[in-house]
């Protein structure tokens, strides 16, 4: 019988893969003004029944951990609280849509901001191009802070399969990894996190909401 898809948090070590997910490089695409515009996929590694990644940020073998974590003496206290996603959230009501916002889930893709932002395009939601637009700005936001609602209060998500993005930005900088399709994460104390259909783990070790990114990687 399969296993399940699932990632287990080594304590001051690595992400532990197990059931065959697959792994999948992606960069940011932007606009011609520079503002992120899509995910493209780049790279496909290989097939691999389970693989542990690297969570401290100093492998050289990147994505994969190659155990630095023990030779740097990594810190990787977990720290991000446990509330479930609809706790301590921001509603933007328009007349289409809701959009829900948690800024400390907040990865730095900046697919929120082309087109006046995501804000601005659910409260004008009853102009469908600007529904359309927040529906797929809210789509590419990788780790799930960002979520729209439709009229009955249903969110409208994209269709994942479980897979994990090794993610870079347009300036080519290395960023978080996005965990797509309801993978389970399990804690270093076997604590099971919200299954979500999108969310980003930090890989850069830096991180002050671990295991989440909180945009560290981007040097802020």
């Amino acid at each position: 019988m399969a296993r399940l898809p699932k990632i287990k948090i080594i304590k001051n070590g690595p992400y532990i893969v197990t059931g065959g997910v697959p792994l999948i490089k992606m960069i940011i695409e932007p606009d011609e003004d520079g503002y992120s515009l899509n995910w493209k996929e780049v790279e496909c590694y290989p097939f691999r029944e389970s693989y542990a990644l690297c969570r401290c940020g100093n492998s050289s073998k990147k994505p994969y951990c190659d155990g630095k974590h023990v030779l740097t003496n990594f810190d990787g206290k977990l720290t991000a609280d446990r509330k479930p996603y609809l706790d301590d959230i921001r509603n933007y009501d328009g007349p289409e849509l809701k959009l829900t916002d948690k800024r400390n889930l907040c990865s730095g893709a900046g697919f929120c901001v082309p087109d006046g932002n995501i804000w601005n395009l659910t409260t004008n939601s009853d102009n469908p191009e600007y529904r359309q637009i927040a529906i797929e700005q809210a789509s590419n936001c990788p780790s799930g802070r960002l979520v729209v609602w439709d009229k009955t209060n249903s969110p409208i998500e994209p269709t994942f399969e479980p897979s994990i993005i090794v993610t870079e930005d347009q300036d080519g900088v290395p960023g978080p990894l996005w965990i797509r399709g309801r993978i389970e994460i399990e804690s270093d104390d076997g604590y099971i996190y919200e299954v979500r259909n999108r969310i980003t783990l930090c890989r850069c070790g830096k991180s002050e909401n671990k295991p989440f990114c909180d945009t560290s990687h981007l040097g802020q």
